[in-house]
């Protein structure tokens, strides 16, 4: 019995090379014969009118009885999986969208076609027609009556039971990784299920999806350093947003009262499990609301999200097991501060000069003219963000480091917002929106001065934004929610590059 499952590129690339040159003298004798018989080497003719999950739900229940007395002819295509050749007959996997379907070839029936066969590779992607059966075994296959070659693979696939064992190979070669693993697959499907569920969410509550700028003359909307880039007929510098608030507030200020976006924002930072410098959001934005409207809006999203995906509000991550049955806890930053750091003092959580001690001993480094709120949220990132692992909302943040926020009427100090947690990382970043003109200008010209002193995260001055807040803007609540961190939770997966079709990563060999 010949076995021919060349689904290993080999042990090193010296194997692999003589077998991508073996391929490729395989294309270059099909293109001869076929430019012969006045065809190509790459058809696209065939039409397939079944996919294998559709074959498994309709006949997968019928017995082999019970397909011979009513045979049924399908065209079915895909890649080839698997091979086993077996003198005048063979085996094959097919794989498609959906999933694969076994090919039974047989050179009584295809002759000259079965001969083809056998010189074809795992990779290639093939069109077949035939009657569906079951094997002895009892699995659905087609026996095959006319097969033929639509696209010669030039490179060999991983070994099938291995699939790509290097995980940075997975992210640089993604296409490779989604033809090997279902469970890759299945992140993607559960990602789009995801962004799905949101938007209906949303558009059921009356929201309007909208698109604004990627591209703005002045970045806003977070405290992050942003992408440069240059429109040469306008001579502008522009950035890539950072975040799209500032354009959905103008929304808001326009009338349209419950607006949201999802999609891409970028920030010039580094590299992690947690970080890509290009993500997802969905940032939405709700006029006569408050940032605690919010947060209940979160805890519900979340609980159907799980029902609608799962079936279920427990489940596991990374090893942990999850109720999101239960009511997410509410805490406040101070709260969580003390609770993380039992030594700390509690009468002193707005003390400079103790904060700023705190914060060398645990080799932590800040600016001079950073005041206590910038410094508790230094102490909290360090100390306290990793061990929030239960859903989490963490309110009554310092208004020092929120300056598109609203303050607390009863606290200056703070102000009106929260961030939400699970599993130790931010997923989403919420509050009741500053409404005030005035106020908000002297944040801007704060924030400017901050960024002339060398602080690249700091906020621009954006005189329109401001000039859109003079005409009134009603009472507002607004959040951001990040999809990559999300689907991470949801699809058990411990990094972002995981749930990113391409992650960002260093050129190969630099």
């Amino acid at each position: 019995m010949k076995k021919d499952n060349d689904s290993s590129g080999g042990d090193d690339g010296g194997d692999e090379n003589k077998l991508i040159a073996e391929r490729r003298a395989k294309l270059t004798a099909l293109r001869h014969s076929t430019a012969a018989a006045g065809t190509t080497a790459f058809p696209n003719d065939f039409r397939r009118d079944a996919l294998a999950a559709q074959l498994q739900a309709a006949f997968g229940e019928r017995s082999g009885e019970w397909l011979e007395a009513n045979p049924t002819h399908v065209k079915v295509g895909g890649r080839v999986m698997f091979k086993r050749v077996m003198g005048k007959a063979s085996f094959a996997k097919l794989a498609d969208r959906t999933g694969q379907i076994q090919l039974y070839l047989q050179q009584e029936a295809l002759g000259a076609g079965y001969d083809a066969f056998k010189g074809w590779d795992v990779g290639d992607i093939l069109g077949a027609s035939g009657v569906l059966f079951r094997t002895k075994t009892g699995e659905l296959s087609v026996r095959v009556d006319a097969v033929r070659l639509l696209v010669k693979s030039l490179r060999p696939l991983p070994d099938k039971w291995h699939g790509l064992a290097d995980t940075e190979t997975r992210y640089r070669q993604r296409y490779v990784d989604l033809i090997m693993s279902d469970a890759s697959r299945e992140v993607f499907r559960t990602r789009t299920r995801i962004v799905r569920y949101l938007r209906d969410f949303l558009d059921a509550l009356d929201f309007l999806e909208v698109e604004t700028p990627m591209m703005q003359p002045i970045p806003g909307g977070a405290a992050a350093r942003p992408f440069k880039t240059h429109h040469n007929s306008l001579d502008l510098d522009m950035y890539l947003r950072i975040a799209p608030e500032l354009y959905l507030k103008r929304l808001i200020v326009g009338g349209i009262e419950r607006v949201y976006e999802i999609n891409r924002n970028f920030r010039n930072e580094g590299l992690s499990t947690q970080h890509n410098p290009e993500f997802t959001m969905l940032e939405l934005y709700l006029a006569w609301a408050d940032y605690r409207d919010l947060m209940d809006w979160i805890e519900k999203a979340t609980r159907g999200l799980a029902d609608a995906l799962n079936g279920s509000q427990q489940l596991t991550y990374q090893g942990r097991a999850y109720d999101l049955s239960k009511p997410f806890r509410r805490v406040t930053l101070e709260q969580a501060l003390i609770e993380a750091n039992p030594d700390l003092d509690p009468l002193s959580l707005r003390d400079l000069t103790y904060l700023r001690r705190r914060c060398e001993r645990l080799g932590i480094k800040f600016h001079g003219d950073d005041g206590p709120g910038k410094l508790q949220i230094e102490l909290f990132e360090k100390t306290t963000e990793s061990a929030l692992l239960d859903p989490t909302f963490v309110h009554a943040y310092p208004a020092e480091i929120s300056p598109l926020s609203r303050p607390n009427d009863a606290d200056p100090f703070l102000a009106d917002r929260f961030e939400f947690f699970i599993a130790g990382r931010e997923i989403a970043n919420g509050f009741s929106e500053l409404n005030d003109a005035e106020d908000q200008a002297a944040r801007f010209r704060a924030q400017a001065a901050r960024k002339d002193k060398g602080d690249e995260e700091a906020m621009f001055y954006d005189a329109d934004y401001v000039r859109a807040l003079e005409y009134g803007m009603p009472p507002t609540a607004g959040l951001g929610v990040g999809i990559d961190r999300l689907v991470m939770f949801f699809t058990n997966s411990p990094s972002i590059r995981d749930v990113i079709l391409f992650p960002h990563m260093r050129p190969e060999g630099g």
